[in-house]
């Protein structure tokens, strides 16, 4: 959906170069010289959560892209229909000046100074008479009906064009803010960008091993906590959501990527639902915003996992413990554990669909990534934040 392509290219070292990395995290050391870059000093926690911190920032820049291109696209769709109605209010104003025309030159034409009374009076031929007046009397209905019809059109053909104008200086603005949250979301992963860079890929090492098992111990104290039940079947469509997203597994993650080659995170879930049949907002704030809510303890698959206190990263529950996700840049779509990111809650697409009788989970794709891909690579795939 993205018209930008963004590639994340991190090399082990990289001159002149400063870390970038904005509050609350520390400030970026200057080397001293072309040559000579200092070595960070961070501790590797320090380190991770710097990161994450990055990561989250570009990843509510995106969401926030991705809610102005959807309604980017509406407005375009609602400007198109403004002037396809314009343009028929003006055909209908048109007609009305016609016909009124017409009838000012048929009044004028048959213009008398005697009035119909008077000329009924004098015919040789009252019926006949009577029968033109009626005539008269008729275009005279027909010319005050002509005038309201023109007087309608007049105002609905104005306050269209009125509507029109602002529904295009609207868009004009829409357009203008997604390329400020385009320039947001660039800055942002490139300061992730200029993070790894700066990094051995022995602190890579460290970085990677240090997330694998905070997300080992968030899931144990998720699970130990009662907060999932017993594995429930989904629906038809969930299970058809669910197929949908298994078989995404190991596309690259893009920032504003809604398929088929890449996704971000809620491009993933809103298209595995659209391919079930069911449309759902673009956005994971939106899906947070306008799905109905469920308890987690009634979790199942196909529901959509949402993330972080500002609803900006969601996942496809998949059963388990375990959801379907577009993760972050530098990644691909993999199975992760439902902790790996801070729950807010979940959303369910389809509430009054009917739970399959018997259900057999999708099979995983050979060598299917469960977590261990962190991105922290020294070349991450092309990717955005979701």
């Amino acid at each position: 959906m993205s018209d930008v392509l963004l590639r994340l290219v991190c090399t082990a070292a990289v001159t002149a170069s400063a870390v970038l990395v904005p509050a609350p995290a520390v400030a970026a050391t200057a080397p001293s010289s072309a040559s000579a870059k200092p070595a960070d000093t961070r501790s590797v926690p320090r380190l991770l959560r710097d990161l994450q911190t990055l990561y989250r920032q570009a990843e509510q820049a995106t969401e926030a892209y991705n809610g102005t291109a959807e309604k980017l696209r509406r407005q375009r769709a609602e400007v198109a229909r403004l002037d396809r109605r314009l343009v028929g209010a003006r055909r209908a104003l048109a007609g009305s000046r016609s016909a009124v025309g017409r009838l000012a030159r048929q009044q004028y034409q048959g213009n008398t100074e005697l009035s119909p009374y008077v000329r009924l009076l004098l015919s040789p031929d009252p019926e006949h008479a009577l029968d033109q007046s009626q005539v008269i009397g008729q275009l005279a209905r027909e010319r005050a009906e002509s005038v309201v019809r023109l007087t309608g059109a007049e105002r609905r053909a104005d306050t269209l064009a009125r509507t029109a104008r602002r529904a295009l200086a609207e868009q004009l603005a829409l357009t203008g803010r997604q390329k400020r949250q385009r320039d947001d979301v660039q800055r942002r992963l490139k300061d992730v960008e200029a993070l790894l860079a700066s990094l051995s890929a022995g602190r890579r090492a460290e970085l990677a091993e240090l997330e694998r098992d905070g997300v080992a111990a968030a899931q144990q104290r998720f699970l130990a906590s009662g907060a999932l039940s017993d594995t429930r079947p989904p629906t038809e469509r969930g299970d058809r959501a669910v197929r949908y997203a298994v078989d995404q597994i190991g596309k690259p993650y893009q920032w504003g990527g809604a398929g088929p080659k890449s996704y971000d995170c809620s491009g993933l879930t809103s298209q595995a639902w659209v391919h079930a049949g069911r449309a759902i907002p673009r956005t994971s704030q939106e899906q947070w915003a306008r799905l109905p809510h469920v308890p987690l303890r009634q979790l199942r698959p196909g529901d959509l996992v949402i993330y972080f206190p500002e609803a900006t990263h969601v996942a496809l529950y998949l059963g388990d413990g375990m959801v379907v996700q577009a993760p972050r840049p530098g990644t691909r779509i993999k199975v992760s554990p439902i902790a790996a990111n801070p729950v807010l809650g979940a959303v369910r697409p389809d509430p009054g669909g009917r739970p399959l009788r018997s259900y057999a989970p999708p099979p995983l794709p050979h060598g299917a990534s469960r977590g261990s891909d962190t991105g922290y690579s020294a070349t991450a795939p092309a990717g955005g934040a979701g």
